[in-house]
């Protein structure tokens, strides 16, 4: 039957399984795998236990475990509750396709839910199967590693954070006593092993060859997750996993579909739903806002990767991060009250009135401080409702008009272009904004060129622009396109008059109905661009066309308006000139959102900003958290040392204040130890750490005269040392042999002499490598691995049988 070998594949498999754990909330699916496993080994010892043929095997632990699923998920139309039935697969593979479909809805970690749980356990006990066949019955445990790495891969291929060490090195360590055990079953075919009783029969060491094994398996554990731990870059949470956001759960990527591609579905979808309805304090309510793309590299806007963790966790009372800039306008409170409908997918992002100051909303919400885009890395908005604080700033054209210069941080990255921009862009950029004096009154030329006169086009069916070509072509050539050219080629030009320019997305306010509700529809998706102008933060302008002939629901900022212009005028008739002309009235413009793909470019500086942004409020914690651990690890071998001598005077010393010099191995000499032959031995053993701290050579066959006598050598001729050599080694002697031992009231005085004199007769290496890192120490470690290994192959059923029946016993 090979129970012990059953019984440690299972253990190995289970082990394995915790690797799961960030893919699902709550344990439900950890307990119903541990059923999965346990009746996979179940039906694998049965099977061999009616010595069906290897090829049964399989089918047989298959069928149990349909059967156990089967009790577990659908009892009600089985036969006798566990017998599989049509009604049964039917009701199993129903939730199947439920737990599927919440996979794919969801970011890790997915919501509980009977069906999630029937996928998580059908595979944990695939697994199990696979593991049992290989490694018991077929005898290839080695084999049996690929499907246990199964279990690894599935998280690290879907989420971005990396495992935890701690499930890693269990997972490791059950494959690794499988391998043992697997050994030990293969050696015990050459007939009984014999007991080592004696202690001269314990100190016959292996061949090496016997322990290559399990040496190699340690160490490869040990730097896999040794290195992944301490090279910086590698985690993603830096050294020691103490980097941005110690002390959470953890940081990952945030990820979301393209957002320019569903912009043109929405503004071509001929259905023109309802996206969401609000209601809001605000006259005049302002656009929503979903994303703010930073980048430009050349193809398309993106924004930066985010980095998320749990300390950007929306709580409900606790108000957002302050917006960027806003600090010197005047700013009002605004309420808005959203209902997203239902039938909307793909919401990850929560449309809010910009800048948010606090949200109400249910489930995992999370806010990215630079931008306060609001998002959720599992949850949606379809079918939510939710109240939005924000702050809407109102600055006055003189504000904006003499705002100071940008911090050195927001130029940094808020104005790259890409190098190969062609110099007709910037030569049409400068004739735009000639003689303006400040860069408000440049932005709001900008602004008016794309929204008067006749020179362009609103066209929903243009193509989206994919690259720096495309952009030009749109101001040059066509002039033909919608909200996200017009919106996308201002952010551009703002940038190259050295104004900080992102693209934002989302939706306009779009229109009020009878009863004071706002609706807002997919024809209302919009993308516009933000300049920023310091103490006023990020300000919206507004260069694409409104009113019927361009995105209808657009309104030009009462800020950017000269006196007497209405903010949804139509377009004005203007003659055809690529300068601009300052007489010209500003239209309504219209962005619809479409200003970039979000998708992560592997640009340097992304990477730089990437890293700043993961780092953002960490401070230097966790790099003093990292230092101290790790002179911590560094420390640990001495302290080791230091406690073996303790614990090992300790056994014979008497207490008070003469045993702890005793302990210690200080100068004077107390009061006599309670038990002379104890003492010798301690000391002995001492006297033998001393010598391989040092790197003098210690052979276990010499007697301790001979021991003594060839220490000896290395030590100065006549010395003090050479004397306290010879007594240990006599009481070391009478203590074995002796009927009576010798008085040990001189054994701790000896040994600080021998070890003083070791010292000095070494290199200073060696003396310092004694101190802070001692071989000894190392020694003691092997010496425990090698017992603990030799427990794990002395344990059976039977045993393991005794010790539940003890425990069900109390």
């Amino acid at each position: 039957m090979r129970v012990h070998l059953t019984i440690v594949a299972a253990v190995a498999t289970l082990l394995s399984s915790i690797g799961l754990y960030p893919l699902f909330e709550g344990t439900g699916w950890a307990w119903s795998g541990v059923g999965a496993i346990a009746t996979v080994a179940a039906a694998g010892a049965l099977s061999r236990r009616l010595r069906l043929p290897a090829v049964a095997d399989s089918p047989v632990a298959l069928f149990f475990l349909l059967a156990y699923l089967t009790l577990r998920y659908a009892p009600g139309q089985a036969l006798l509750g566990a017998v599989p039935t049509p009604a049964s697969l039917a009701r199993l593979a129903e939730l199947a396709g439920e737990g599927w479909e919440t996979a794919n809805r969801y970011a890790a970690p997915v919501p509980p839910g009977p069906g999630i749980e029937l996928l998580a356990t059908s595979g944990i006990g695939a697994v199990a199967v696979m593991v049992d066949l290989l490694a018991v019955r077929l005898r290839r445990a080695a084999a049996a590693g690929l499907p246990l790495l199964a279990l690894y891969s599935v998280p690290a291929a879907i989420r971005e954070e990396s495992l935890s060490w701690v499930a890693f090195a269990l997972g490791a360590a059950g494959f690794l006593w499988l391998l043992l055990i697997d050994s030990r079953e293969q050696t015990r075919a050459w007939g009984r092993p014999v007991p080592p009783r004696s202690a001269a029969a314990r100190r016959i060491r292996p061949h090496p060859m016997a322990s290559s094994g399990n040496r190699v398996g340690l160490a490869a554990v040990a730097i896999a997750v040794a290195v992944p731990t301490v090279v910086p870059g590698v985690h993603p949470r830096g050294p020691f996993g103490l980097g941005a956001g110690a002390g959470e759960s953890g940081s990952q990527t945030v990820t979301t579909p393209d957002p320019l591609v569903s912009l043109k579905r929405e503004l071509t979808r001929q259905s023109d739903e309802v996206v969401l309805v609000y209601r809001t304090d605000d006259q005049a309510p302002d656009y929503l806002r979903l994303f703010a793309l930073d980048r430009f590299d050349g193809d398309h806007w993106t924004y930066s990767p985010l980095q998320s963790s749990p300390r950007d966790r929306i709580t409900e009372g606790r108000p957002l991060p302050a917006p960027p800039g806003l600090s010197a306008v005047r700013s009002r409170p605004v309420t808005t009250r959203i209902s997203v409908a239902s039938h909307v997918r793909n919401m990850n992002f929560l449309p809010v009135p910009y800048a948010p100051a606090m949200v109400s909303i249910g489930g995992d919400w999370r806010v990215h401080a630079p931008s306060l885009m609001i998002y959720s890395l599992r949850d949606e908005a379809a079918g939510r409702t939710y109240t939005v604080s924000s702050l809407r700033a109102e600055p006055t054209p003189r504000q904006l008009a003499q705002a100071p210069s940008p911090a050195a941080e927001v130029l940094r990255r808020y104005l790259g272009v890409p190098g190969d921009l062609p110099p007709q862009v910037r030569r049409l950029t400068e004739q735009i904004t000639a003689g303006a004096r400040s860069q408000y009154e440049q932005a709001r030329r900008l602004q008016r060129w794309f929204t008067t006169g006749d020179r362009f086009v609103y066209d929903t069916s243009a193509i989206a622009p994919r690259a720096t070509s495309d952009l030009v072509d749109f101001l040059l050539v066509n002039r033909r396109g919608y909200c996200e050219q017009f919106a996308a080629s201002m952010a551009l030009m703002a940038r190259l008059l050295g104004i900080p320019a992102r693209v934002a997305m989302g939706y306009t306010s779009g229109t009020q109905a009878p009863d004071g509700r706002w609706v807002v529809r997919s024809r209302d998706a919009h993308a516009w661009p933000e300049l920023y102008f310091e103490g006023a933060g990020w300000v919206r302008f507004e260069p694409t066309p409104a009113g019927p002939g361009g995105q209808g629901s657009a309104t030009v900022p009462s800020y950017t308006r000269e006196s007497g212009e209405d903010n949804r005028q139509p377009q004005a008739s203007a003659p055809d000139a690529a300068e601009p002309s300052p007489s010209q009235a500003a239209q309504t413009p219209d962005a619809t959102p479409g200003a970039g793909r979000l998708a992560d470019r592997d640009a340097p500086q992304a990477g730089r900003e990437m890293a700043a942004d993961a780092a953002d409020g960490g401070g230097p914690f966790g790099w003093i958290a990292a230092g101290l651990l790790t002179a911590l690890v560094l420390s640990a071998p001495m302290a080791a040392r230091s406690l073996a001598r303790r614990r090992r005077w300790a056994q014979v010393a008497p207490a008070g204040a003469a045993g702890r010099r005793l302990a210690g191995g200080g100068r004077g000499g107390g009061q006599a130890p309670s038990d002379p032959g104890a003492a010798a031995h301690a000391a002995w053993r001492e006297l033998r750490a001393e010598a391989i701290d040092h790197g003098l050579a210690w052979r276990s066959g010499e007697s301790p005269r001979a021991t003594a006598r060839r220490l000896s050598r290395t030590l100065e001729p006549g010395s003090p040392a050479v004397a306290a050599l010879e007594r240990l080694a006599r009481a070391e002697e009478r203590a074995r042999y002796a009927r009576v031992p010798a008085p040990a009231d001189t054994l701790g005085e000896d040994i600080r002499i021998v070890r003083e004199a070791f010292g000095a007769a070494v290199d200073r290496r060696t003396r310092w490598r004694a101190r802070l890192a001692p071989p000894s120490t190392m020694e003691g470690l092997r010496e425990g691995a090698a017992r603990f290994a030799a427990d794990l192959g002395r344990f059976d059923a039977r045993r393991l049988g005794v010790v539940l029946r003890r425990v069900f016993r109390r």
